[in-house]
């Protein structure tokens, strides 16, 4: 059953917390922002494209310490002026007062966004630097999920680490300040890139066990070469799992191969998932489209029939 703007949400774009709550499955595109006119190029061709498989949204990111923060509102406005598609953008506390964020967060009322990711971000330069509080700041991503919810009618989500943050000390640390983010009022949870459905099921079961019940939607990224294992250990700060990494060096010296059993593995990495009841994936693209369109098209019958509602303009 559709649950587009035009039946059950006529007058606003619908919040991911309202689509998850319909019982489909939901299927999302994360885009960064590009730095030059090419990479602008082909991230609009890359949006276009996606766009034709009528995701439940798509997200933008920061760069490493906010450093792309104005390209993110700017690329996110623009997504929901000019498309069709529901985006949900990219929230950091990196070097802004309060002040500064509840003007961004203007800026995305505005354009009518109402869905935004909430992470308290990197430090600039160094993500594993001392991250260093704005003297009229705030500290934790639960204090940047109170300050989006006291500032209007807003849906917001949270980071999940299936492995753990780089920041946690230990696991059952990083499940506690997992659940005071969802206390504080998320609605969901995307989590970071990981490649065994294990690490995402631990996840779950932690977090329930603590009393948490937000949805928590898989975060999936195709290896398409082998330079992507090691950007994936830099990006998430976990190891990427030796007995998968062995699968890839098994046919490194051909990268059409490495292609082909990336899309595989990710395919069989989301049919698992949706098997054991993850409310839906959400697709690390990297700007590119064509792998997450492959790995997509595997997923039927949950894409044809399963998916949370097609958004419409």
């Amino acid at each position: 059953m559709s649950l587009g703007r035009s039946s059950v949400f006529p007058d606003r774009v619908p919040t991911i917390r309202e689509l998850l709550a319909g019982g489909g499955r939901s299927f999302s595109f994360e885009f960064f922002p590009p730095k030059t006119d090419e990479g602008e190029r082909l991230l609009w061709r890359a949006v276009r494209e996606l766009e034709g498989l009528r995701p439940t949204f798509v997200s933008v990111t920061y760069g490493a310490g906010g450093g792309t923060r104005d390209r993110t509102v700017g690329l996110v406005e623009r997504i929901a002026l000019e498309t069709t598609l529901t985006p949900v953008a990219h929230f950091t506390a990196v070097n802004h007062s309060v002040r500064e964020l509840r003007h961004l967060i203007g800026r995305f009322a505005g354009a009518g966004v109402r869905n935004i990711l909430a992470v308290r971000g990197d430090p600039p330069g160094d993500p594993m630097g001392e991250w260093v509080r704005h003297p009229e700041g705030v500290l934790y991503a639960e204090d940047l999920v109170r300050l989006i919810r006291q500032s209007g009618d807003f849906c917001v989500g949270v980071a999940a680490f299936p492995y753990k943050h780089p920041r946690s000390a230990t696991i059952e640390e990083d499940t506690e300040y997992f659940v005071r983010k969802c206390r504080a009022g998320a609605d969901y949870a995307i989590t970071q890139m990981f490649f065994q459905a294990e690490d995402y099921l631990r996840l779950r079961d932690r977090v329930t066990a603590r009393g948490g019940d937000v949805p928590i939607i898989p975060g999936i990224m195709p290896v398409t070469q082998i330079s992507t294992i090691a950007r994936s250990e830099q990006l998430s700060g976990a190891p990427f799992p030796p007995e998968v990494a062995a699968r890839f060096e098994a046919v490194a010296h051909d990268p059409a191969a490495v292609r082909r059993l990336g899309v595989e593995h990710a395919a069989e990495l989301c049919r698992r998932l949706l098997e054991e009841g993850a409310p839906g994936i959400h697709f690390i693209t990297f700007n590119k489209s064509s792998a997450t369109r492959e790995v997509y098209e595997r997923l039927e019958p949950w894409t044809a029939a399963g998916r949370a509602a097609p958004i419409s303009a």
